[in-house]
């Protein structure tokens, strides 16, 4: 086996501290003034800089610019001036992770010239700044701060530790409020980073069985968090035919990866259940219909809607929600053999119902349709009345059509949802975190386009092609309340930007603990 780094990868260790401590670089943050001029914040004075050394330099405050600062002691050399700009969350997100890139770039410097690397800088927090900055800011320290090598060499030194120095004056509630943000953050942006982590690694290296088991094997160290992997036999007694049709081309049979959290207390019946479902298509081919040599490297990464599910759940066990959350994760390869599914084929799927394949290319809705009807079937259970608490909601997450990536590029979700409430709870907790979804309908013009004349269902019919992939989902959810996240564009990034760096993204993975956050009625505080 290849050798490939163990998962989780380190990430950065962000705390709050009273003082910046013996030979550590500081880092001073610039602010924008009323008058729209950059203003240095507090510890400016131990860098010897001021308003004048700020113009005489030409620094601004823009988001994430990194300035580095001349010191005539010889330990540490320098310290930083770092940009926050309006002072949005964004803008103190990029300021995150420009510093802990900027350190990790000057810690690989002191490294090749035989001095000693910096594994520690600390950050001097304004009096003013809010709980929800101090949140952005380690968010993106700590998801700025992932990186993943597949590499004989030695691993570059990296940043361990970011301090964040509260002012002497601040209050005890403002302290806990900072506490507090900074805690939620340290697990969003630990997701983030174990998202990451199961998309890039490669696909030699991560095949069903890897994935179902990583997951497992990460999710049983957490107290609570209960694991089972399916096999193919437990896959076929099940009639999982859409996940087996996909999976059979490839000498890497699929496999079912099913998390459950129960939170003590839980009653059982009358409780609300959030159910996720993510894609886990380890690589993609195209299958039969096979894709063009161009970009199919990227395809290790078609599984990651399945690792943001594994890695919400593992948020979902560390905040101790009171909501039982249910992850269903179904991993296959889609390859090319004597054994591949072809187009004219018909799936039959869990329930019974048959699809008609197009394409096999359109893998990805065979296997959430399965899982979508596994977990109907399971799980599911309709709430008894608007003021009577209770019933499931479905969502599932996929990098599912091309479609959306022309419709809104590289940077939003794609937001399908069987109910308004349930689309804009969706689309304010990804905005609370740093993910953009827009809403896409489900226009009802175009639902009998997935209708067959052979089987109940077409897989991939003509039109619009990420819309008719939703309603064809639709079709296996058993009429409860459910959502289709479609990260088809942003589950990728060829350039850093923000806290994002080039490769799999962990997009929608803190949208899903948002999500299961706002419907747990969890608190910061």
């Amino acid at each position: 086996m290849p050798p490939h780094p163990t998962v989780p990868t380190p990430l950065v260790d962000v705390a709050l501290h009273d003082g910046d401590g013996s030979g550590v670089p500081r880092t001073v943050l610039v602010e924008q003034s009323g008058g729209g001029e950059p203003a240095a914040g507090p510890g400016a004075d131990g860098l010897g800089v001021d308003a004048g050394w700020l113009h005489r330099h030409r620094v601004t405050c823009a988001a994430g610019s990194v300035t580095p600062v001349p010191l005539d002691t010889t330990r540490p050399d320098h310290g930083w001036l770092l940009g926050t700009g309006a002072g949005s969350p964004r803008d103190w997100r990029a300021a995150g992770a420009a510093l802990v890139r900027a350190a990790a770039t000057r810690a690989g410097d002191d490294a090749d010239a035989g001095r000693r690397p910096a594994r520690t800088v600390a950050l001097h927090l304004p009096a003013a700044a809010t709980a929800e900055q101090v949140g952005a800011l380690t968010l993106g320290a700590v998801a700025g701060s992932h990186r993943y090598r597949v590499t004989n060499r030695d691993v570059p030194p990296r940043l361990g530790r970011l301090r964040l120095i509260e002012p002497a004056d601040v209050t005890t509630e403002a302290r806990d409020r900072h506490e507090a943000a900074l805690r939620y953050a340290r697990v969003l942006g630990g997701a983030t980073g174990l998202a990451r982590d199961l998309a890039d690694t490669p696909a030699d290296v991560k095949n069903p069985a890897w994935l179902a088991g990583t997951g497992a094997r990460l999710a049983r160290a957490q107290p609570g968090l209960a694991a089972a992997v399916r096999d193919e036999r437990w896959l076929a007694e099940q009639g999982f035919g859409g996940v087996l049709a996909v999976g059979g081309g490839s000498a890497r049979p699929p496999r079912l990866l099913e998390l459950s959290w129960r939170p003590r207390g839980a009653s059982g019946r009358d409780d609300p259940r959030l159910v996720l479902v993510g894609k886990g298509v380890t690589f993609d081919t195209g299958g039969i219909s096979i894709k063009p040599a161009d970009g199919m490297a990227l395809m290790r990464t078609d599984m990651s809607g399945g690792a943001a599910v594994i890695a919400a759940m593992l948020a979902v066990a560390k905040l101790q929600l009171p909501l039982h959350v249910t992850g269903l994760v179904p991993c296959a390869e889609n390859h090319v053999s004597g054994g591949a599914y072809r187009p004219g084929d018909v799936v039959r799927h869990v329930g019974g119902t048959t699809t008609e394949v197009a394409n096999t290319d359109a893998e990805g809705r065979l296997l959430l349709a399965d899982t979508l009807a596994h977990g109907a079937r399971t799980l599911g259970r309709a709430a008894r009345g608007p003021t009577v608490p209770g019933g499931t909601t479905l969502v599932d997450v996929a990098t599912l059509t091309g479609a959306m990536k022309v419709s809104l590029g590289l940077r939003t979700g794609g937001l399908f949802a069987s109910e308004p409430a349930l689309a804009e709870r969706i689309r304010a907790a990804g905005g609370a975190v740093g993910e953009d979804w827009w809403p896409m309908p489900l226009p009802a013009d175009h639902a009998e386009d997935v209708r067959s004349e052979i089987a109940d269902l077409r897989q991939a019919p003509p039109g619009p092609g990420g819309i008719v992939a939703a309603l064809f989902l639709r079709e296996f959810t058993g009429g409860l309340p459910w959502a289709h996240l479609d990260i088809a564009g942003p589950a990728r990034a060829e350039q850093a930007y923000d806290e994002v760096n080039p490769g799999g993204t962990g997009f929608a993975t803190r949208t899903l603990i948002a999500l299961a956050c706002s419907m747990a009625g969890y608190s910061q505080s």
